[in-house]
């Protein structure tokens, strides 16, 4: 068993969720401690600044390592994780091109290694999308270790700023995942575009407001939708598809609408129906979206908390679970969940400097 820390800051501007688990890489995760730091404004500013690619982003890559390798001290303060020796840091999306080969987060492995003293495991995605795979979504085996003895048909939605799926059959081989469609990214723009907030806080904007349902039906007919999975997206492919002309609260319902409407469209993909759907990332929090899943998907849907898992923690984990399998060589992803051709494992493995 290894005690690893998983580092997540993803595709949403929001902060770093910091988790540390104790796993053998296989079956056995035992969860040490979670928290969340949320951004500075100013480097929130600056991470917005580089998406795409563009801009300062050397700079911004040091600070936002930085700011994880405080992250990384405060969970070790706080939980006491002394016998920590693994960091899994998945850095921050900025761009995400599985069709042109590319996908790009940025983080310095090697700078997060000499910040802490801890061996460090990053570029998670590159080696999948070298072999053709979407690099995305990459959580979908941690997920099937946390699931082991729950009733299935299973489906785990995880809204982030992009939202994906995880579709879990009877047993362990029948496995599938991939992107739905926006999750949070698109809100949160909006709102920060309209209310100087960085998010829609519990959906209060959203509530106040009426989709504009035309709009939703003109967004249902992307070819994206149709495309079988594995597939993947970059934060903005949808980004067209931004309600202008309509009020700051009937935009973010109009936002709201479409990503649940991208989710109930997944299901055309599954190959069983699923029995529940289980709800992890920031989305779970927006009463306005869980709502309107409920509503949707015709069966129960709930937060992974009613199932003993920590939602704010999970993706954090995920990327703590995959590092100790990146160091013995094991799968990240599979022809399922990626579309690549075989299982692949992949990172980059950075040592730290051992002490005398």
């Amino acid at each position: 068993m290894t005690s690893a820390i998983g580092l997540m800051s993803g595709t949403s501007i929001d902060g770093i969720d910091a988790a540390a688990i104790e796993t053998d890489g296989l079956h056995a995760v035992v969860p040490r401690g979670a928290l969340t730091v949320p951004y500075e404004p100013a480097l929130r500013a600056r991470i917005r600044s580089v998406l795409g690619g563009n801009g300062e982003l050397a700079a911004v890559e040091i600070e936002l390592t930085e700011a994880h390798a405080r992250a990384v001290d405060a969970l070790i303060r706080q939980f006491g994780l002394r016998d920590a020796s693994l960091i899994g840091f998945h850095g921050h999306t900025v761009l995400h091109r599985p069709w042109e080969g590319r996908t790009w987060q940025i983080g310095d492995g090697a700078l997060l290694a000499r910040l802490t003293g801890l061996d460090v495991v990053n570029d998670f995605r590159a080696a999948d999308v070298a072999s053709g795979g979407q690099g995305a979504p990459f959580v979908p085996l941690y997920h099937q270790a946390l699931a082991a003895g729950l009733e299935r048909p299973l489906a785990v939605l995880n809204i982030g700023g992009v939202a994906n799926v995880t579709w879990l059959g009877r047993s362990d081989d029948q496995i599938l995942a991939f992107d739905t469609g926006p999750g949070n990214a698109l809100i949160d723009d909006w709102a920060h575009t309209h209310t100087g907030r960085p998010i829609d806080e519990s959906g209060a904007l959203a509530r106040a407001g009426k989709p504009d349902m035309n709009r939703v039906a003109r967004f249902l007919v992307h070819p994206f939708f149709n495309v079988p999975p594995p597939k993947s997206l970059d934060r903005d492919d949808f980004a067209r598809f931004m309600p202008s002309g309509l009020s700051p609260a009937d935009g973010a319902a109009t936002l709201a609408a479409m990503t649940v409407a991208a989710v109930a469209a997944a299901r055309r993909h599954f190959p069983e129906p699923a029995k529940r759907w289980l709800v992890t990332g920031g989305g779970r929090r927006n009463p306005v979206l869980m709502a309107l899943l409920a509503a949707q998907l015709d069966v129960p849907v709930i937060p992974v908390e009613q199932v003993g898992w920590d939602g704010d923690a999970l993706e954090a984990q995920a990327f703590a679970y995959l590092a100790v399998r990146s160091v013995k060589g094991l799968a990240l992803s599979l022809p399922q969940t990626t579309g690549v051709a075989a299982p692949m494992t992949g990172g980059r493995l950075h040592r730290a400097a051992r002490r005398s």
